[in-house]
């Protein structure tokens, strides 16, 4: 028996195109928290759909039970139990291995390889599958602790940082396509300058890989192009112009304007007001906030009280893909943010081929 339809509403916009490209590219995606029954029906419909090949860390026969329980098949999803599994030995290794080239010791390696979250990032690290979805059981720090400390960083990167991507087909001035992607919303609480200007043009490549077309970005701030020259304006005004040099750089074609207020990055006439030029010429696709409080606000007000659909955060700046979901994520958003590691693990093997 299959997971009921009704759990999952029909595709939208992002989702539609992450399943088409799935379809063509399954990839094998773990879930560290496999003990749920969100994670356990999103297991049986990635396999339905035969768009990822899911992995459930957690007690086999816990999980099983649950399934069974739920009138669930688990009929192609992989559930491993790291503290038995047999990775484990070569996972241990592999630690001691790094931690004697940190010029550390490891107390107990079995004891630390085998929590989920460690045994799930050695396993994209070693390619033993293509990403990685956490926290729908367990808190940010210890995903953010696993994988900055099993996964090797992207070295174009300063930073491990997180990206949410939001659809609102209902609400006006929503991106340019119904969508927006936001950083960074769950990670670092004060950006540098240089941080800000990196999180800009690397959100743009994330955004670009999903939307398949160079996108908008604003770096949002209080101010509009020093309508109040603060302090803190004037930082996202010199990320803005550090993230359009990086950008000319490596010769990505895309409009960064900063530092701009919220109504003139998404709302057109609100833009022709303040801005007085044809600079902007369509809603942002990319937002980049000044800060964490301001960044992690924004997505939680849009979410729960206008109604956006959310997906993610995906945690960039790694070489392997991977995904932060909040404790009380919906098995729809789940799903999604299943299928943009999936997409996002393409892009990957597209870069780093075996």
């Amino acid at each position: 028996m299959t997971t009921p339809d009704i759990s999952f509403p029909e595709a939208n916009e992002l989702t539609k195109h992450l399943f088409e490209v799935l379809k063509r590219h399954p990839k094998r995606i773990v879930f560290t928290e496999g003990q749920d029954e969100r994670v356990i029906r999103v297991a049986a419909k990635l396999v339905e759909m035969e768009i990822v090949a899911p992995i459930l860390l957690g007690d086999r026969n816990r999980i099983r039970a649950m399934a069974a329980s739920m009138g669930v098949s688990l009929k192609f999803v992989n559930v491993l139990d790291p503290r038995t599994a047999s990775d484990l030995d070569l996972f241990c290794r592999r630690l001691e291995k790094v931690e004697r080239y940190r010029g550390r010791e490891v107390a107990d390696a079995r004891e630390m390889m085998a929590r989920p979250h460690n045994f799930a990032a050695m396993m994209i690290q070693y390619s033993q599958a293509d990403g990685m979805v956490s926290g729908n059981q367990a808190n940010p720090a210890t995903i953010y602790r696993s994988l900055m400390n099993f996964v090797k960083p992207n070295p174009d990167v300063s930073k491990l940082y997180s990206v949410v991507a939001m659809v609102a087909p209902h609400l006006k001035h929503f991106g340019s396509e119904g969508m927006l992607f936001l950083t960074d919303c769950g990670v670092n609480p004060e950006p540098s300058v240089d941080e800000l200007a990196s999180f800009a043009v690397e959100t743009g490549k994330l955004a670009e890989h999903f939307m398949g077309h160079p996108p908008r970005i604003a770096m949002l701030s209080h101010s509009t192009h020093g309508s109040m020259p603060t302090a803190s304006a004037k930082k996202v005004a010199a990320a803005a112009a550090l993230a359009r040099e990086l950008a000319k750089k490596q010769r990505l074609e895309y409009e960064i304007d900063g530092e701009v207020q919220a109504d003139v990055a998404l709302d057109l006439a609100a833009a022709e007001v303040k801005l007085r030029d044809t600079r902007a010429e369509k809603s942002a696709d990319v937002l980049v906030f000044p800060n964490l409080d301001a960044a992690n606000i924004s997505f939680k007000l849009l979410e729960h009280v206008a109604g956006a659909q959310v997906y993610g955060h995906l945690l960039c700046g790694l070489t392997r893909p991977a995904a932060q979901v909040p404790k009380t994520v919906t098995v729809e958003s789940l799903l999604g943010t299943a299928a943009l590691v999936g997409v996002e693990a393409i892009k990957y093997r597209h870069l780093h081929p075996d």
